[in-house]
């Protein structure tokens, strides 16, 4: 009767418990397993009372019935039935009071948890497309390596980096580049499989994850991505047409090592904007480069800070001679990093400074490292130096500090040449423009470096006007020997005549390759052949014909130094 009694107070305190069951379970797993948590509290501890209170009960009955004292039963009847009544619902208050305070804590743990899933999950999704972030992408990159790796199977790596954002977005304003950035998410959502991933990992970059896929099936919903987003993306909600770049790798074929996935369809994007954007490339070790460096973006800012800080750079300066004279016209000048520096060469320093975001104190300060080496001869040659477009049309840019580092190093401005790479793509091309004439009133001349090397410069061929157009060295090491490219070559010569400017042939490294740009009338040239990078400008003339004469000479004892359009030939001895 007793412990009828406990059970029924119990069962009164606490609504929703049923003797020897648990509460009624709620609709979502995690509540029904917390409320069967509860009930098998709710039953240890009515045990756990039960047992002293069956044993207080057995030894007060047998005192107060005991043989000894005949006077005692009527008292301990009565002292009886107050315990039983009167513990069971303290028993019962003291159960409640324990059962509630434990319900209120796991609540309370139920609601963290809820609430750390909804700040995790708000904290893997880009809240613009509702596509996963960077963040997300990381995690999920993991995990589907590890997948590939233990199933044998191969992963696609998709970079998907939307072209001239910043245009629409001073355009069209902010809302215009959200839509476009919208437009993109809906893009990837018809395109990909149910299994494919996509993710925005920065401001107009996207990455899209497509296991079980290698390089040619990544080729292929990379040109889809591409197509659909030339046709105004998402027909249902359709914007204006837009343009992608896209790099694709996959593991393990061409990226043998899942560290390098990454890094590869980055290469691979780096060289598809570089080039004209609105293309899909996937990576070709051969021309895009081996991934070699590890290290993470912050890590290669702070070595391009460390190279910044202790000017980890010497300068060296190429001549550029006259295709008639034979006589030096001009250097360039270049950096190589120093002995125990964070990078092995200026190639992938000037990366680096690009990944990081630097690229504006890296030219500068390079510029100051070759101007404080300058010795120029007593003639008209001319200092050369290499400045990003980036560099120009950055907001961190002042053309009066440019001005401030000749003037500081003794070189007179009418001696500078200002050469703009056209492997860069141009973001804003009034700033770009504004800043060069700026240069250009000063006393500067301009040159149009690597022209040839792909699209992108055709652009500032056509807004921009050069003094000097330096033809890139795979032109000249690699199509100049056959006639088609002789028909660009003489397109560039006629655009050069009408604005009175000179070319330069770069990379002039074989006897055969000097043949044929002096026979076009290409006023000048520089390369391994004519003469190297040194630390000199002090330099003299060299004789032409005979170094013609040295291919003459290879070819009637059968060597082809042609056939490696990259062979560096040895060094020459100059007359004196």
């Amino acid at each position: 009767m007793q412990i009828d009694l406990i059970l029924l107070a119990v069962q009164l305190q606490v609504p929703g418990c049923t003797m020897g069951t648990a509460m009624t379970a709620r609709p979502d797993d995690q509540s029904g397993h917390r409320d069967g948590r509860v009930d098998r509290i709710r039953r240890r501890l009515i045990f756990a009372l039960l047992g002293p209170y069956c044993i207080l009960m057995t030894v007060s009955a047998i005192v107060g019935f005991s043989p000894a004292d005949p006077s005692r039963p009527a008292t301990a009847i009565i002292v009886l039935i107050a315990a039983g009544v009167a513990l069971p619902l303290f028993m019962a208050w003291l159960a409640r009071s324990i059962i509630r305070d434990t319900e209120a804590l796991d609540d309370e743990r139920h609601e963290m948890s809820e609430l750390y899933g909804r700040a995790r999950e708000d904290a893997l999704v880009d809240g613009l497309t509702g596509l996963g972030n960077h963040r997300a992408f990381q995690d999920e990159l993991t995990r589907q390596l590890e997948i590939a790796k233990r199933q044998a199977t191969p992963l696609s790596l998709l970079l998907v980096d939307v072209d001239d954002l910043k245009s629409v977005n001073d355009t069209t304003g902010h809302v215009g580049g959200d839509r476009l950035l919208v437009a993109v998410g809906r893009v990837a959502a018809i395109v990909l499989r149910r299994g494919d991933r996509a993710f925005r990992v920065g401001g107009d970059e996207f990455a899209i994850l497509l296991p079980n896929s290698d390089v040619d099936m990544g080729l292929t919903v990379a040109r889809r991505i591409l197509a659909s987003a030339l046709g105004g993306g998402d027909p249902s909600n359709q914007v204006d047409p837009f343009s992608v770049s896209i790099g694709v790798s996959a593991f393990p074929i061409p990226s043998t090592e899942s560290s390098y996935l990454y890094r590869n369809a980055d290469a691979a994007l780096y060289w598809c904007k570089r080039h004209g954007r609105t293309a899909v490339v996937a990576f070709d070790p051969g021309r895009h480069g081996a991934a070699s460096d590890d290290r993470s973006v912050a890590e290669l800012s702070a070595a391009v800070g460390t190279i910044l800080a202790t000017r980890a750079l010497r300068p060296v300066y190429q001549p550029i001679f006259s295709m008639t004279t034979g006589l030096p016209i001009g250097y360039e000048g270049l950096v190589r990093p120093t002995n125990g520096a964070p990078f092995s060469d200026a190639s992938s320093l000037f990366a680096a400074a690009e990944t990081a975001d630097r690229t504006v104190e890296l030219d500068l300060a390079c510029l100051e490292i070759v101007a404080a080496g300058v010795r120029l001869p007593d003639t008209d040659a001319y200092i050369s130096v290499n400045l990003s477009p980036r560099t120009l049309e950055s907001n961190l840019f002042h053309p009066g500090e440019l001005k401030a580092i000749f003037h500081r190093n003794g070189i007179s401005l009418d001696r500078v040449v200002l050469e703009l790479t056209e492997r860069e793509q141009v973001e804003d091309i009034e700033q770009l423009r504004k800043n060069v004439e700026a240069c250009r009133r000063a006393g500067m001349r301009l040159a149009a470096d690597d022209v040839g090397a792909g699209n992108a410069g055709l652009r500032l061929l056509s807004d921009i006007h050069f003094d000097i157009v330096k033809i890139d060295l795979s032109l000249v090491q690699g199509g100049m020997m056959h006639d088609p490219s002789h028909g660009v070559l003489r397109a560039l010569q006629e655009l050069a005549t009408r604005w009175k400017a000179s070319i330069v042939a770069e990379g002039v490294e074989t006897a055969a390759q000097l043949a044929v740009v002096r026979s076009l009338g290409i006023s000048s040239g520089q390369g391994y052949l004519l003469g190297r990078p040194g630390d000199s400008m002090d330099i003299g003339g060299i004789d032409l014909v005979a170094l013609e004469a040295s291919g003459e000479a290879d070819s009637l004892l059968g060597l082809d130094r042609s056939a490696n359009p990259f062979t560096i030939e040895p060094e020459i001895a100059i007359p004196s």
